[in-house]
């Protein structure tokens, strides 16, 4: 009952039929903005800082209000052009107890600050420009609640020349930004808060050996047995010594990465949306597999090896921008983690927080190139039986073959890449079992040549057949559709994806397609955004309005247009772990 009285009275007092007192909820609320810099530079971010002074003995409900009916604090940033809120935290509320309520309501009281990151766009020209802003809140005491207030604040931003000095302030205040970091989008920040350094620094490692099963990722496996299992080493120490540095190579790669975002405060990738890039990454590939072919021998040319002082230190150098070469090889497959780790680091502004970060993210992705460079290092030292090494570089070849077509696949017809994994297998599966050559002298060989092509064939068949369920249907993005889903109370969900990304193509092969899954969604209005050309304008601004960071994205909203924040899913999501989300929200559709 209480609750009624509340909503109603708060209802009334919204709209003026109820003075409680001649006091605002505004005047009872100071609203400070403050900025980490005085200047900003053009393709950075600087940080500000939103401070609510609340008077002694008043409270305002905190972003996440206990009951829904309460009037949450919210910052919001008025679109313009070259300018996006790429990030915002609301410090977590108090559990107050109060005579009007049933039960504790979570409050913010005396100083509270909101910190939020500014992404400048590289297009803007430099000069003074002002932003408009707002906050809405609504302020109570002990007895009565005031009217919902809307206090509209403008933040002044001067975008700095090219050879311009910026200088730093109040880094006391951001230095509490730092610390506090917390997002609900963002599970590494909460995980840094609520578990400690170490542990996340061990989760993040444990993260980088996960991501050797993505599928740019997985097929530089065999790149590594084929380049070590080349070496004429067979020193233990010395071939480990070089999986080391090829190691060293991959942790360079994401390291840049780390320090990268520190510096500059944005993400990563764009690069390699590029057709230009995947096709030049394709083309690297295409000829790691010739050589595996046996076409000819990647080495060193001569003049080099002898400037750089003997075989040795040219192989440790070869061996080392191997391993820089994998590193960007698996940049396209890392999706979410890295985007989460990236937004974290550049958040943080720390150089070294970032270095370390990517560093241990790197060492998890290359502790299984050590294991197999170390011992595929003493390959020289298995008795040479000739035709199954050669049989053996050849499966490595078609790997190759079949990871430089899907990346040649994503740079000019990216709808078509799933495809390639099905027919690669069969094509190679045939090729290996039935026509490979080099292991016809040999009975035993030749019939596990058979099986193994057979198996393969037969898995190619699988995954392809699988590809025929075309899934659910989809809507593409467009405010009409919205605003009809809206007007009829259906829930909204919405998929952000681009056709670059690959765990975006794994949604819509594996859990778009799911029965039950579909079945689950019949009752929401299906709507697919496409963000292929992410740093379009009309990417940029869809990105901007729905807090967009990276693909795929899935956010739901409410039947009134309201997003679900604790649903929204950033990467790939099996099918029972995408209904076990969805019966939390929604249990009765």
């Amino acid at each position: 009952m209480k609750k009624i009285i509340i909503l109603i009275s708060t209802f009334l007092i919204s709209i003026g039929i109820i003075t409680a007192q001649t006091n605002t909820t505004a005047s009872q609320v100071g609203v400070e903005i403050k900025l980490s810099a005085d200047k900003a530079r053009a393709g950075e971010i600087i940080k500000i800082a939103i401070i609510l002074n609340i008077n002694d003995g008043w409270h305002i409900n905190s972003h996440k209000p206990t009951f829904d009916y309460l009037i949450g604090t919210l910052f919001e940033l008025e679109p313009k052009e070259g300018f996006i809120l790429a990030d915002i935290h609301y410090p977590n509320g108090k559990s107050e107890s109060f005579s009007f309520a049933e039960q504790p309501i979570d409050v913010y009281d005396g100083t509270v600050i909101i910190y939020a990151s500014l992404k400048i766009s590289e297009k803007i020209k430099s000069g003074f420009d002002t932003l408009n802003a707002s906050v809405t809140f609504q302020a109570c005491n002990n007895n009565i609640c005031l009217a919902p207030s809307i206090a509209q604040v403008l933040i002044p931003v001067e975008i700095a020349k090219n050879n311009e000095q910026i200088v730093l302030q109040n880094q006391d205040l951001f230095k509490n930004y730092v610390l506090n970091l917390k997002s609900d989008n963002n599970n590494f920040a909460s995980m840094f808060d609520e578990k400690g350094m170490l542990l996340t620094f061990a989760a993040i490692f444990l993260i980088g050996l996960a991501l050797n099963l993505t599928p740019c990722v997985y097929p530089m496996l065999s790149v590594t047995v084929s380049l070590f299992g080349s070496q004429t080493e067979t020193k233990i120490l010395k071939v480990f010594l070089k999986a080391v540095v090829y190691v060293l190579g991959i942790a360079s790669m994401y390291s840049i990465l780390g320090v990268s975002a520190a510096l500059g405060g944005g993400l990563f990738g764009s690069w390699l949306q590029s057709p230009w890039v995947l096709g030049g990454i394709a083309a690297l590939l295409f000829g790691l597999a010739l050589s595996s072919f046996g076409l000819y021998q990647i080495q060193m040319p001569y003049w080099l090896t002898s400037k750089l002082g003997g075989t040795t230190g040219s192989g440790l150098i070869a061996i080392y921008f191997s391993g820089l070469v994998v590193g960007i090889f698996a940049a396209p497959c890392v999706g979410p983690p890295v985007i989460a780790l990236l937004t974290l680091v550049a958040a943080k502004g720390s150089v070294a927080f970032g270095f370390w970060t990517f560093f241990l993210l790197a060492l998890g992705l290359g502790f299984p190139y050590l294991i197999l460079g170390t011992f595929s290092g003493l390959i020289k030292k298995i008795p040479r039986s000739g035709s199954w090494l050669v049989w053996v570089e050849h499966i490595f070849g078609v790997i190759l073959t079949g990871a430089a077509l899907f990346y040649l696949s994503l740079a000019v017809a990216p709808k078509l890449a799933v495809y390639v994994i099905p027919i690669t297998l069969i094509i190679g599966g045939i090729y290996l079992g039935f026509i490979d050559g080099s292991g016809k002298e040999k009975k035993a060989l030749k019939r596990i040549q058979i099986i193994f092509g057979s198996i393969v064939i037969i898995l190619g068949a699988i995954f392809l057949n699988n590809l025929r369920d075309t899934g659910m249907s989809w809507e593409k993005y467009s405010k009409e559709n919205i605003e009809n889903a809206i007007s009829s109370n259906t829930p909204i969900i919405m998929d952000f994806y681009a056709d670059w990304c690959i765990p975006c193509i794994e949604l819509d092969r594996n859990t778009w397609t799911d029965k039950k899954v579909i079945e689950a969604l019949d009752n929401f209005k299906r709507i697919k955004v496409d963000l292929t050309h992410f740093d379009s304008p009309e990417s940029e601004a869809l990105r901007r309005n729905f807090n967009i960071s990276g693909v795929p994205t899935i956010i739901f909203l409410d039947g009134k247009g309201n997003e679900i924040s604790d649903m929204r899913i950033v990467g790939y999501i099996s099918p029972k772990e995408f209904l076990e989300k969805l019966n939390l929200a929604f249990p009765r559709i």
